[in-house]
Order: structure tokens, then C-alpha cells, then sequence
């Protein structure tokens, strides 16, 4: 894929075609000529997952951490629909708690004998048989795989309905609202199957283990540091492959993609399949680790505040939504047990700050750093050349080869 130079972007396709795309705000999607650059990244980052819960030390803050790259992996799907696709994702969290449930209910069943009923189930209801939607969670890897697959198929079925309507802009962002809304409503409606609000709780034993044993935090924090590896390089491969191109060229000119014989879609189907399924094996892990499924966790603002875990961390950069999912909730953990009733407004505020005067987020800082660095020390010309933002579709040759 060939690099759009500065110049190329201030004067491309001036005329008809300017009208054709309108101009966005920048969003860098580029990668670095050194393709060595971002797999010795990944390398790095996976040494210091390794060592980092000796480095904290404290097993409830493992367990918290843990949490936190759990919420990166959900940042990471969000970031390949919105910073590359160009959807507006505000409903991300009910695929998060699709996975969270079935994970959830693979929990509530491990606590209990065989045949018996889980103890909301006793409480609230009056049935004497497991319900029949539960009794295939009695194994954990139709739970895991579930997690995965069904977020993944209801993704499948309402993108299809909604982008081959062609809606999109704020109208998909309000669906996806309004779907996470629908979603809370129903699992605080089902009482005796969901618990309610009160949600899936007292998961004492987790995969076998007690959780109160020594090691499972620091088990946990492993299966989360995996799974957010895997869905990097997962991501990474996608937004690097012929489909990533077909991604970006469809968010910067749907129509002119569609002149050019693809399906925007399909390709934008795709790319909100593949969040979900990242966001459902977050939930699925994050059910453990957190100790509890309510629906409070997945509701409409919640999918609002994941959106700015990757504005700030910087969209349309996989680390950067790794990066600024981890801050924010390192975040929220230190100024809530300081200042609980302030950090509403503090993320509300830093949002707010990072939209309006820094679009790029944290690792778009970063770069323009290094960039005035490099001219103020006359460097620039002999150092490699720095990511750079295109807001132009690529030509017809590039999308198609």
C-alpha cells in the first residue's frame, strides 16, 4: 500500500471529487516502512505482560490489572470498526455481555452439583429443572465457545440488516445505542433465568480452582494477557491485509468503493463481526476476573465510555486503544479510591480535551512530538519517514490489487 505524502493530502482530487468525499478528521492508519518496528512491539509488550504481576506484587491488584487488559482486548475490536471502518460503535457493550453471560452461567453451574439449580435460580423462581437454554453451559467449552460465536452472529445479522439499508453516520451509532438498551431491558426483565439486576454472582470456584487459592489471580491475569495478545496479532493482520485496505478505502468513500465492484456491506459487516467476536472473548474472560454479571456492566453508558478509551489512547492505532483502554481504567481505579465522586468528570473532561485538541489521542501526541523534534534538529529528511494520516481513498489500483 503506497504512503500519502502531506502534499498529496492537501491537494488531492481537488473539484468534484473533494465533493464526493468530505473531509475527516485525521486519523493515522498507516503503519512504519520497518515492518520489524511493530512485531518487536509485540515481543516487548508480551515480556513485560510476563513479568508485570511480579512487578505489582499485590494479588488483588493482579486480579484488577487483569481486568484492565480485558478491557483492552474490547478496545482493540472497537478501534478496527470505528478508527478503521469508520463506525461509531456505542453499543459494544452487548456483545461484552453476551460473553460475559455465557461464561457466566458456565460459573453458576460449576458452584453446584450436577442436576441441581443454581441459587438465584431457587430464590426467584419456582422450577425444579435446569431451563433448557441453560443446560449446555455445563460444559466449558460450549461456554467458550458460545462467548464467541454468539456476539459474533447477532453482530452478523444486524449488520447485515443495517448496512445493506446503507444507514450510517450517527443513525448506526443511534441503533447500536438502542440495541444496548434493548439488551439491558431484557436481561433485567428475564428474572428467573438472569438473576435480573442483581446479575450472576458468588463464583467461588473458577475452572477448577478456588479463587480464593494463591495463585488463580495470577491465572487469571495469564489467560487475559494471552487473549489479549492473540486478539493484536489477530487485528494486526486484518487491518494490514487486502481487507484492512478495502476497510479504510470503504470509511473515507463508501460510494466510491461500491463504483469500484465491492460491497461496502459486506466489508463493513465483517469488520463489526470480528468487534464483537473480540468484545465477547473479553466478556467471556472478564466474567471471572471481575466475579460478577450484572447488567448495570453492559447497559448504555458503559458502551458510551468504551468509545473513549480509544479516542484517547488514539483510533485507528491498535496500541494506542490498548493503550488508552489500560490508562483509563488505571484511571478510574486510582481517582475512585481517592476521589470517588470526581472521576465521572475528569473522563468526561479529558474526553472532551482529546476530541477538541488532540483528535489523534495519546499516540497521535507522540508522534507530533517526535515530529517537531525531528525538525527542529534537522533529522527528518535522513530518519525513516513517520506514519501519515490519510483522509483520501486510495486509486482504484490500489484498492483492487
Amino acid at each position: 500500500m503506497t504512503t500519502t505524502t502531506p502534499e498529496a493530502v492537501d491537494g488531492a482530487d481537488t473539484g468534484a471529487d473533494d465533493a464526493a468525499v468530505p473531509r475527516r478528521p485525521p486519523v493515522a492508519v498507516s503503519v512504519t516502512g520497518n515492518r520489524w518496528v511493530p512485531r518487536l512491539a509485540i515481543v516487548a509488550f508480551a515480556l513485560v505482560l510476563l513479568a508485570w504481576p511480579d512487578v505489582i506484587g499485590d494479588p488483588t491488584r493482579t486480579r484488577q490489572w487483569a481486568e484492565y487488559l480485558c478491557y483492552a482486548m474490547l478496545a482493540v475490536g472497537i478501534d478496527i470498526a470505528w478508527g478503521y471502518g469508520g463506525m461509531l460503535v456505542l453499543g459494544q457493550g452487548v456483545f461484552f455481555g453476551l460473553g460475559a453471560y455465557c461464561m457466566g452461567m458456565y460459573l453458576s453451574l460449576e458452584q453446584v452439583d450436577a442436576g441441581q439449580l443454581p441459587q438465584f435460580m431457587a430464590l426467584y423462581g419456582d422450577q425444579t429443572e435446569l431451563p433448557l437454554i441453560w443446560r449446555p453451559f455445563e460444559s466449558l467449552w460450549f461456554a467458550g465457545a458460545a462467548a464467541l460465536l454468539v456476539p459474533m452472529l447477532v453482530a452478523g445479522l444486524l449488520g447485515w440488516l443495517v448496512f445493506h439499508r446503507r444507514i450510517r453516520g450517527p443513525y448506526f451509532a443511534l441503533l447500536t445505542q438502542a440495541t444496548a438498551l434493548i439488551f439491558w431491558l431484557i436481561l433485567v426483565g428475564q428474572l428467573k433465568v438472569t438473576a435480573g439486576t442483581n446479575g450472576l454472582t458468588n463464583f467461588g470456584t473458577i475452572f477448577g480452582r478456588s479463587k480464593y487459592e494463591p495463585g488463580t489471580n495470577r491465572f487469571l491475569f495469564a489467560v487475559a494477557a494471552v487473549g489479549l495478545l492473540v486478539v493484536l496479532l489477530v487485528g494486526r493482520q486484518l487491518v494490514q491485509s487486502r481487507f484492512g485496505r478495502l476497510l479504510v478505502a470503504t470509511r473515507d468513500g463508501e460510494d466510491r468503493v461500491r463504483f469500484l465492484g465491492y460491497d461496502p456491506a459486506v466489508i463493513k459487516t465483517l469488520a463489526f463481526v470480528v468487534a464483537a467476536g473480540m468484545a465477547g472473548l473479553a466478556g467471556a474472560l472478564a466474567a471471572p476476573i471481575i466475579g460478577i454479571v450484572a447488567p448495570n456492566q453492559f447497559a448504555v453508558v458503559p458502551s458510551i465510555l468504551m468509545i473513549t478509551w480509544v479516542a484517547i489512547g488514539g483510533r485507528g492505532t491498535l496500541y494506542g486503544a490498548v493503550l488508552g483502554a489500560i490508562v483509563v481504567s488505571w484511571g478510574k481505579t486510582s481517582f475512585s479510591e481517592s476521589r470517588p465522586d470526581d472521576w465521572l468528570y475528569i473522563q468526561g473532561l479529558l474526553f472532551v480535551v482529546v476530541v477538541a485538541y488532540a483528535p489523534g489521542g495519546i499516540l497521535g501526541l507522540v508522534r507530533s512530538a517526535r515530529a517537531f523534534v525531528a525538525r527542529r534538529t534537522g533529522s527528518d529528511r535522513a530518519a525513516t519517514p513517520a506514519p501519515v494520516v490519510s483522509d483520501t481513498v486510495p486509486d482504484a489500483f490500489e484498492v483492487a490489487t
